[in-house]
């Protein structure tokens, strides 16, 4: 679920000026009609919504590399949220575990959605352990707190201002991360916060010595609003703080500019401005903890987002096998595999992230 900035210098800068204003944003498309789309996917719900719109709600969950690696089967009654395997990355996610935990996500806010407007039910784990069936029952509509923050949740990976979250917002955010199986660290203090940069410039710097992780991030990159509207998914420039480049020169700046060095450098940035990192550990390491995992962290990604607080992934540590255990021992868990990283403070925002249709993501 990381994120990875591409830095341009001035040899890119030189080509903007030469490209002329029309036929560059013929190249790139317009922000305004990136903006307007995005608009309406996270437009709100109204009462009693069709279940095509509690699916449109469900797919503004998170995603390792905004693949949207899910599909829904629709039935009387009962949604069925299955992995698209088709929307692996194996290089850096050989196993699925961040396809599982984005699974978990979207359930999350299926079930909180549906809810809160008139379909309250149970989500279970389906018989496979790998997917999940929400069974709609009858009753009251259950006001949620998160649901207001799916539409408007999303990633700031941008320097946050640094200070201190108070004690209630810790305390809620401890709330709502509570899961069966699924272990919760909030780490505040200066060390262990300098402690996991450490880390996150390791995990970084391995991971951009491996060709097969960089040409994977490569492929789910996307230059420019153009490029975001066609595709529905990846990591649109903008939405990391990016330029907006055609292609051709963004993949050209990808391949030369885009180093070990500067990110390490952003990277530090950007954890010595956040208030706080938060750390999942699930019990077990499978695909049904890994979808808990989602689901718990979903949960505190919208009730950070309710609070005014920032998010974004810093996964290296634990995708980068052999980092893992000193970030177990770092949060106190033993031999147990983590799962995910996120670093927490207030900031700006980014750019909203595109999707995909809702009927590209139905059965």
């Amino acid at each position: 679920m990381n994120r990875r900035r591409i830095l341009i210098g001035a040899g890119a800068t030189l080509a903007l000026g030469a490209a002329g204003g029309v036929a560059w944003r013929t190249s790139t498309g317009s922000s305004g009609d990136y903006d307007r789309l995005t608009a309406r996917f996270r437009a709100p719900l109204t009462d009693a919504p069709p279940v095509t719109e509690l699916v449109r709600y469900a797919a503004l969950a998170a995603s390792g590399h905004n693949t949207q690696p899910w599909r829904f089967r629709l039935s009387d009654g009962a949604v069925d949220i299955l992995p698209d395997l088709t929307r692996r990355t194996p290089a850096v996610d050989p196993d699925d575990h961040h396809l599982f935990v984005s699974l978990g996500c979207a359930a999350e806010n299926l079930r909180i959605a549906a809810a809160a407007t008139g379909r309250p039910g149970e989500l279970a784990l389906g018989a496979d352990g790998r997917s999940l069936r929400y069974s709609f029952t009858s009753g009251a509509a259950q006001p949620d707190p998160l649901f207001a923050a799916i539409p408007a949740r999303r990633s700031s990976r941008t320097i946050y201002d640094g200070h201190p979250i108070p004690p209630s917002a810790l305390a809620r955010l401890r709330q709502a991360t509570t899961a069966p199986g699924v272990a919760f660290h909030l780490l505040t203090d200066r060390p262990s916060l300098d402690r996991v940069r450490e880390l996150v410039v390791a995990g970084n710097t391995a991971q951009m010595a491996d060709p097969a992780f960089m040409a994977e991030l490569k492929h789910w990159l996307r230059f420019n609003p153009r490029a975001a509207l066609r595709q529905g998914d990846g990591l649109f420039s903008a939405s990391s703080g990016s330029p907006v480049l055609p292609d051709g020169l963004g993949r050209l700046a990808f391949d030369r500019f885009f180093t070990a060095a500067s990110e390490n450098t952003r990277y530090e940035a950007q954890i010595a401005s956040s208030a706080a990192v938060a750390v999942f550990v699930a019990e077990r390491s499978d695909p049904a903890h890994w979808i808990a995992v989602g689901r718990a962290c979903q949960r505190l990604m919208l009730a950070a987002t309710g609070l005014g607080l920032r998010h974004a992934f810093v996964n290296q540590p634990v995708e980068v096998t052999a980092l893992r255990p000193e970030l177990a021992a770092l949060v106190g868990e033993g031999d147990k595999r983590p799962n995910l990283v996120l670093r927490l403070g207030f900031g700006p925002t980014l750019p909203l992230s595109p999707r995909r249709s809702v009927e590209a993501v139905i059965l």
